[in-house]
């Protein structure tokens, strides 16, 4: 009969250590094989606690990761608090779910993990003690995370250590992702703000133009400028496809066209192909409005819009062209670079950062431009990234 030895092992997982104990045998290939298979078994439990605190310390999620948590700490039983109660009790002995509160109180305070002895009088109750550890973000105590045990030994409390600093990280992770979505909704927000007192004005004087004189006209210019508005200042998703937001543009067009009579001229050339590809909401309206701005200030002969869209590859490339009174070089570097100057183009500097931010820094805006020889401005976008949804 072979001896059995217990071993030990530190697992980084997900930027976190994770204290692993697996008791193998002595033989060194029989070994390697138990750690090998708790390695996978430990990784596979961390990494499916993952999704459910990226939600936050509210009761369904954190019932979720807490099962989880518990396999990894191999305990009788865990609870997660966040500041003012219990969210979630996992395992036996659910009669010291009241007692982790005030268990976790000395833990907001001092920002330290704790052990009690909990002495419990109920017959055949295997939980004698309580480590108690800081669940903390951004260098604020936000919860606890407390594995319930025969006894509070070091093994136990290193190990309880360790899955609070992971589980911790995954909420902090779960608070880039929260400030990335209120960022990307304040920028949107701005879009709008910048977009709207220009083109709404623009837009209701064109259609009153025609009330009297072409009432079918003004019919179809408000039903263009309800569907535009209601477009821009849609409350669901970060991205759209391609096909809406040309959509969008092209109504947008429609009621600019009713302002400027003949004066503006438009070519739209799309290919079928790159119609589904998803883009960043309101990446493209903003730039075809400074286009017909700067193509149309000042001048007295009809301003020329070219919008493609063309399949190149991998990626759609969309090219939105004026003929109008450029831009200043110096200016547009200093509006890509995040100095805000409004003349230089409505929210460019926001759209190459959003574009940068979602697919890389070699996807940002091209624009060739000089004062008085117009403005050609690029957009490539990759026709599939993974993790990017349409609507």
């Amino acid at each position: 009969m072979q001896d059995f030895l217990t071993a030990a092992a530190i697992l980084i997982v997900g930027g976190a250590a994770v204290l692993v104990l697996w008791r193998g045998t002595r033989n060194r290939q029989s070994l390697s094989t138990e750690a090998q298979r708790v390695t996978y078994e430990t990784l596979h439990t961390a990494w499916s606690a993952a999704p459910p605190l990226r939600a936050g310390l509210v009761p369904d999620a954190a019932k979720k990761s807490a099962r989880h948590l518990r396999t990894l700490l191999d305990t009788p039983a865990l609870a997660l608090t966040d500041e003012t109660e219990v969210v979630a009790w996992e395992g036996v002995s659910e009669h010291h779910a009241a007692e982790a509160m005030a268990q976790a109180e000395d833990v907001f305070l001092t920002g330290r993990t704790q052990a009690f002895d909990i002495g419990c009088t109920e017959p055949n109750c295997p939980i004698n003690c309580a480590v108690v550890a800081p669940l903390t973000v951004e260098g604020r105590v936000v919860g606890t995370l407390a594995a319930y045990s025969r006894e509070a030994s070091a093994g136990l409390v290193r190990a309880t250590n360790q899955v609070a600093r992971w589980a911790a990280g995954q909420l902090e992770l779960a608070e880039l992702d929260r400030s990335r979505t209120r960022l990307v909704e304040a920028e949107v927000r701005a879009l709008r703000a910048q977009i709207s007192p220009h083109f709404i004005y623009n837009s209701l004087s064109a259609i009153a133009s025609y009330v009297r004189t072409n009432p079918e006209r003004a019919r179809t210019l408000l039903l263009d400028f309800a569907d535009f508005t209601r477009y821009s200042f849609r409350r669901h998703g970060d991205f759209t496809t391609l096909a809406e937001e040309l959509r969008s543009i092209d109504q947008y067009l429609a009621l600019e066209r009713a302002r400027f009579g003949e004066r503006l001229k438009v070519t739209l050339q799309v290919a079928p192909e790159v119609l589904p590809v998803t883009v960043p909401f309101l990446c493209l309206q903003p730039l075809v409005e400074n286009a017909v701005r700067h193509g149309m200030e000042g001048k007295i002969e009809p301003g020329h819009i070219q919008i493609y869209a063309n399949d190149s590859g991998a990626e759609a490339q969309i090219t939105i062209e004026d003929d109008g009174i450029g831009m200043d070089p110096e200016k547009l570097r200093r509006t890509l670079a995040g100095q805000v100057d409004e003349s230089a183009g409505i929210g460019l500097g926001n759209i190459d950062e959003r574009l940068r931010r979602v697919y890389g820094d070699e996807y940002g805006l091209v624009v060739e431009t000089a004062c008085g020889l117009g403005t050609k401005i690029t957009v490539r976008v990759p026709k599939y990234q993974a993790g990017i949804n349409g609507m």
